[in-house]
C-alpha cells in the first residue's frame, strides 16, 4: 500500500453546536493502514472532528457539519448515504468502555447480526472467534463466552468494544481515547492491539497522552482551540515543530 494512499479525508470540515462554533475549516488527509493521533488540550475539537468521520455528530441535537468529508473518495454526507452502513464501515470505540448487557459472545455477535453478515450458527462463532483472536482477548474468554461482558476487568472490556466493532469487518476504527479509563497494564495492552490492528485497518485516535502518541502513530495532526494547528509524521511532530502552539503543548507549557 503506497504511504500516500488516503483512506477518508476531511476538507474544510467545520461543526457548529446551535450557534458555538466548535470547528473551524479543517481539512486532513487520512492514510490507509495508519495511525492517526490527534492530539491538544481538552476541549479543542479533537473529538467533535472524530465524530465527523463517521456522523456520530448527527445524534446531537442542533449539531450542523459543513465542509466534506471522504471515504474512498465518496462524501459521506451526501443525502441518501446509509448511516449504518457507513458506520459499520467506520467503527468507533469510546473512552470508557462500553459492553452491550449481554453475553461476551452476544457482544460480538450482535452487529454482525443485525448487518446480515451471517446466517448459521457456525458462521457466527467463526465470526466470534476470529474477532477476538484479533482484539487480543480470545485465549482470555473462550471458556466464558456466554458470562456477561460487564464481568471482565476494564481492560478486557475494551479490547470486547475493539473486537465488537471489528466483528462487522469496518475498514476505519475510531478510537476516542481509548486508554484514558483503564491503568497502565491494561493500556499497554491495548496499545499493542492497535500495532497490530494497522496491518488491517485505518485507525484514527484521540489521545491526551503524548507518549501514546509517540508509541503508536505514524501521523499526528495538533488541534487548539477548535483548529488543526498542523499535521506531520509523528516524528517531525514532537521532534521539530513548524508551529509554536505545538511546541508549547508538547513541552507542557498549557493543556
Amino acid at each position: 500500500m503506497s504511504e500516500n494512499t488516503y483512506k477518508m479525508a476531511g476538507q474544510a470540515v467545520s461543526v457548529y453546536y446551535g450557534q458555538k462554533r466548535a470547528l473551524f475549516d479543517v481539512s486532513l488527509n487520512i492514510r490507509e493502514n495508519a495511525v492517526t493521533a490527534l492530539i491538544g488540550p481538552s476541549g479543542c475539537g479533537k473529538s467533535t472532528f472524530l465524530r465527523t468521520l463517521n456522523r456520530m455528530n448527527d445524534t446531537i441535537d442542533n449539531c450542523r457539519v459543513t465542509g466534506t468529508v471522504t471515504l474512498d473518495g465518496e462524501d459521506v454526507y451526501t443525502s441518501g448515504i446509509d448511516v449504518v452502513e457507513l458506520r459499520a464501515r467506520v467503527g468507533m470505540v469510546f473512552q470508557n468502555p462500553n459492553p452491550f448487557p449481554k453475553s461476551i459472545y452476544e457482544n460480538v455477535a450482535y452487529g454482525p447480526r443485525i448487518h446480515g453478515l451471517a446466517r448459521h450458527r457456525t458462521e457466527f462463532d467463526q465470526i466470534v472467534e476470529t474477532s477476538l483472536q484479533k482484539a487480543g482477548l480470545f485465549n482470555e474468554v473462550k471458556d466464558r463466552l456466554h458470562e456477561p461482558g460487564t464481568s471482565l476487568s476494564g481492560g478486557q472490556q475494551q479490547r470486547l468494544c475493539i473486537a465488537r466493532a471489528i466483528a462487522v469487518s469496518p475498514e476505519v476504527i475510531l478510537m476516542d481515547e481509548p486508554c484514558s479509563a483503564l491503568d497502565p497494564i491494561a493500556t499497554a495492552r491495548v496499545e499493542e492491539l492497535i500495532s497490530d490492528l494497522r496491518e488491517n485497518y485505518t485507525i484514527v485516535m484521540v489521545t491526551h497522552s503524548m507518549q501514546q502518541a509517540a508509541r503508536v502513530s505514524e501521523r499526528t495532526a495538533m488541534f487548539h482551540l477548535g483548529h488543526m494547528v498542523e499535521e506531520n509524521d509523528t516524528d517531525t511532530i514532537f521532534t521539530n515543530p513548524a508551529d509554536q502552539r505545538t511546541q508549547d503543548y508538547i513541552m507542557g507549557r498549557f493543556g
